[in-house]
């Protein structure tokens, strides 16, 4: 009975930082060393980071890259490792490295260049070329990179060919909530229907807009999961496969014999080099069990938030964050994810009412800091409003007071929050949502004002949904029960109310969705039934805000199609599908 223990290492880099990378690289190494697992993978570009971007174009940081990589092969005595890292060899390619005592043994090239969405990597790489298929540890073994399992028919398929037992598919795949039940079923069905074992290796940890989520995971031959890595959490996920019963489900699938010929002399090579006919440690020690991972979405948006707001604000050298806290939902969640990602000594909240707070507004920020435990200071806005008023009263003269008055309330915010935050160093972190984005419902250089929007891309509804995840998780409640009974509003004049602008949210939300997201035209919308000149106002809110979107603070990608990298529309458009 062959052996083969295989680990992944669900690791959380940072782009560009060789040094530190290579150093937790090791460290897994040497901890999937010591538990003799045979080969451990690492995911895509694991070595530099995802996405790199333009640090590619820099000759001296493909030089330093390929340094690390020979550091790191050294130190792989006693054991196989997959990497992924750069190679530069005539052109520059997204390569996985096949490392093995001590030694470089081969690379892989990634084939299928994703070049949609937030990927660009036609920008930068070249396309491979071969499909190889190594011996290691006797194992047979297909080494591929993320897109290139995602086509029924990619390298895998003439992987499995060449006799590939087991695929090895590394990843950078960033997370939107549903992402991780389609990679179930993706990695699923690969597996099931080229009678192998899969293992996909996912990165975690956030980059800019992005959080890539982890949840690496093995399939057997017949599609069924035998290990899940956590979501949002570094680990080193190892497990004994069960090799033999490859071969043995091979016996009895006559279908793939008939479909060998169609991958007998394939469009692209896959030869078979020879790394290792044994393990280098045979005799092996008893693993303890792999706990399942129970999926919770509302819980892995909520978990991807506070990841990606805490690598943003590391990895980018602050300590503390400051956060204009209003009373209202949006400023609570924020809050409330910011104290979970950092820790409640690292967490500001700036109270600012105006002569249009209420009262009970006041009172909810107030509480909401408390319950927290978070410092709450506050500047009343008042003075320095009238004093604005003041100034611009001769400009303002025969003019009915509207809008720019109401924004410059948002702006003399902005602009304290901006200076504390030079005076101390603290990230300013925007408090606005993916509805209020989307339909342009917010101040440019006012509530916009900031270094990072943690929940640019939550919708309003979802906003209110991981708010109750929040209390509910704390068994109390954390953001007060009348911030979710109160009518969201702005306060920026009397009596205001959200409604008094926008379609009420959970009208708004599915209506944003089916026009941001699915790109549907207005013929598609109003057959799904919403009012034609709600549809409209909505979908004219969405097209004229796009110079506002420009200038928003990054912030952390969780549905499908986000704003920024993802959705790119020209701010100079006269094209309406109205």
């Amino acid at each position: 009975m062959r052996q083969f223990r295989l680990g992944l290492g669900q690791i959380n880099p940072s782009v560009g930082d060789l040094e530190n990378n290579t150093k937790k690289i090791l460290s897994f190494i040497r901890a999937a060393r010591a538990s003799q697992v045979d080969l451990i993978a690492f995911p895509e570009l694991a070595l530099t980071g995802y996405p790199p971007e333009d640090l590619l174009l820099k000759p001296q940081f493909l030089k330093d890259t390929v340094d690390r990589l020979q550091e790191i092969a050294k130190a792989s005595q006693g054991i196989g490792v997959v990497l992924g890292f750069v190679e530069p060899k005539a052109d520059i390619y997204n390569a996985a490295a096949i490392l093995w005592d001590g030694k470089l043994a081969g690379t892989y090239h990634k084939t299928f260049l994703p070049n949609y969405g937030v990927f660009d990597e036609n920008r930068y790489f070249q396309e491979g070329n071969e499909w190889p298929v190594w011996t290691i540890a006797g194992i047979t073994v297909g080494v591929n990179i993320c897109e290139d399992i995602w086509y029924p028919t990619g390298p895998h398929a003439a992987q499995v060919n060449a006799g590939a037992e087991l695929i090895v598919n590394i990843n950078a795949s960033p997370f939107h909530a549903g992402k991780c039940e389609f990679r179930h079923k993706m990695i699923s069905t690969r597996a099931s229907d080229h009678t192998v074992i899969v293992a996909y290796v996912n990165l975690v940890g956030g980059q800019d807009e992005l959080v890539f989520d982890g949840g690496s995971m093995v399939y057997d031959e017949q599609g069924k999961l035998l290990a899940e890595g956590k979501t949002c959490e570094e680990e080193l996920i190892m497990i004994d496969l069960p090799i033999e019963n490859v071969f043995r489900a091979r016996l009895h699938a006559p279908r793939l014999r008939k479909e060998k010929f169609l991958y007998e002399q394939p469009r692209i090579p896959a030869p078979r080099i020879m790394v290792s006919p044994a393990s280098l440690s045979p005799v092996k020690r008893e693993l303890g069990v792999h706990e399942p991972y129970v999926h919770n979405t509302i819980a892995e948006i909520y978990s991807a938030l506070v990841l990606g707001a805490r690598d943003y604000v590391h990895k980018n050298g602050f300590k503390k964050v400051i956060i204009g806290l209003s009373g209202g939902i949006d400023s609570s969640l924020v809050a409330a994810i910011a104290v979970d990602a950092l820790g409640k000594t690292n967490v500001i909240g700036l109270l600012m009412p105006s002569r249009f707070s209420s009262e009970a507004s006041h009172q909810d920020a107030t509480l909401l800091a408390k319950n927290l435990g978070i410092t709450a200071k506050h500047i009343p806005i008042h003075a320095i409003h009238d004093t604005y008023l003041s100034t611009l009263s001769e400009e303002f003269t025969d003019t009915e007071p509207g809008t720019a008055e109401e924004n410059i309330q948002a702006r003399i915010r902005g602009n304290l929050l901006m200076a504390l935050s030079n005076k101390f160093g603290w990230l300013v972190l925007t408090t606005g949502n993916k509805s209020e984005i989307a339909t342009g419902y917010c101040t440019l250089y006012g509530d916009m004002a900031g270094g990072f929007a943690i929940i640019k891309d939550v919708p309003k509804t979802m906003v209110y949904k991981l708010s109750s995840y929040r209390n509910a998780r704390a068994g109390r409640e954390i953001i007060p029960r009348s911030v979710f009974e109160k009518a969201p509003t702005a306060e920026l004049r009397p009596d205001q109310k959200d409604t008094d602008t926008l379609p009420p949210y959970d009208l708004l939300d599915p209506l944003l969705e089916a026009y941001v997201e699915e790109d549907r035209d207005i013929r598609q919308i109003l057959a799904m039934g919403f009012d034609k000149e709600i549809a409209r106002k909505v979908m004219e809110m969405v097209d004229k805000n796009e110079y506002k979107r420009r200038q928003a603070a990054p912030g952390i990608k969780i549905t499908p199609r986000a704003f920024g990298k993802d959705r790119r529309l020209p701010i100079t458009n006269r094209y309406r599908s109205l």
